[in-house]
């Protein structure tokens, strides 16, 4: 009979690639991994993956083993979470993934009422502007906007997430205020490179009204992280395109000032991201259900929301 521990570092192994990735995955180091992938190969008599120092692939034994437990495996996973959300508390590591900005004010301060409540749980918190692989990577949850679903994950919306247009009062001083958006190209753009694409992506405004302009301008500068853009903005380099939570107490100290109040960017909503299993781990529903009541609690709909969050 097959121990689960063996069996998981199998199916983790092939889903990461590696037995390092497995590891990190699972919380053990990869010589444990390894030891565990051999002994399986051993009882079964097989050799289910071809090892070299660049890569691990499955052998045919391996793709056709990997098709026929993987989701047994979910499924005995599934059913060992729910025995024990029934027979306890939740509990465990918790690896949650958002953008640092967002984590840092609007996530931490949520830690000291679900760690009061979840004494058992441990978060740890992965902190990137990058978008994870929410299974592959092994994360519990993450909180993002834009995240492409990928098979086995479910989002939980919690806010809009918008764009706006702002600069500091230094910087627009002096300077006639822009009403349309064709009137933005007489502006210093500060813009930001994509983590991902390497790309300065282009945007469309929209009005109340429905109206859709693409917003078309030439960087005067450019950077590749929203903090340092909220930065340079503050420092009066020029406008930028920012998402409402990074820029909200900035546009109610008056820091910032909102250019074209009336326009915004819609870039889909703000999300929750989980695995899609019937029975999540005790720890991932606690954390979920905190984070949707706390998001409701504080208005995140409509604070975040352009249409209605400080235009001063």
């Amino acid at each position: 009979m097959e121990t689960l521990a063996n069996l998981e570092s199998f199916v983790r192994s092939a889903e990461c690639g590696s037995f390092s990735a497995a590891a990190r995955r699972l919380g053990l180091t990869p010589a444990a991994i390894s030891r565990n992938v051999a002994q399986l190969e051993t009882n079964l008599g097989v050799r289910l993956f071809q090892r070299s120092t660049r890569r691990l692939t499955l052998t045919e034994a391996g793709e056709r083993f990997l098709g026929n437990v993987g989701g047994g495996l979910e499924s005995i996973q599934a059913a060992i979470a729910d025995l024990t959300s029934s027979a306890g508390a939740p509990a465990g590591l918790l690896r949650v993934s958002a953008a640092p900005a967002f984590g840092r004010d609007y996530l931490l301060p949520l830690m000291p009422d679900f760690l009061a409540r979840y004494p058992a749980v441990m978060p740890e918190w992965h902190f990137d502007n990058r978008q994870v692989e929410l299974i592959t990577d092994g994360f519990d949850a993450a909180i993002g906007g834009g995240i492409e679903l990928s098979a086995g994950v479910v989002a939980r919306e919690l806010a809009p997430a918008h764009l706006v247009l702002v600069a500091s009062p230094e910087y627009l001083a002096g300077r006639s205020a822009p009403r349309r958006p064709e009137q933005l190209a007489e502006f210093d753009h500060l813009g930001m490179r994509s983590v991902q694409s390497g790309k300065v992506r282009s945007w469309m405004l929209q009005n109340s009204k429905g109206e859709r302009i693409p917003l078309e301008l030439r960087p005067r500068m450019l950077v590749n992280d929203p903090q340092a853009l909220c930065q340079s903005t503050l420092l009066g380099l020029g406008l930028a395109l920012l998402a409402v939570p990074d820029v909200l107490s900035h546009l109610q100290s008056g820091a910032l000032q909102r250019v074209l109040p009336d326009w915004y960017v819609d870039a889909g909503p703000i999300s929750l991201y989980f695995a899609s299993q019937k029975l999540l781990p005790a720890k991932t529903r606690a954390f979920v259900d905190h984070l949707v009541e706390h998001s409701r609690d504080w208005q995140w709909g409509i604070r975040f929301d352009a249409r209605l969050a400080a235009r001063s």
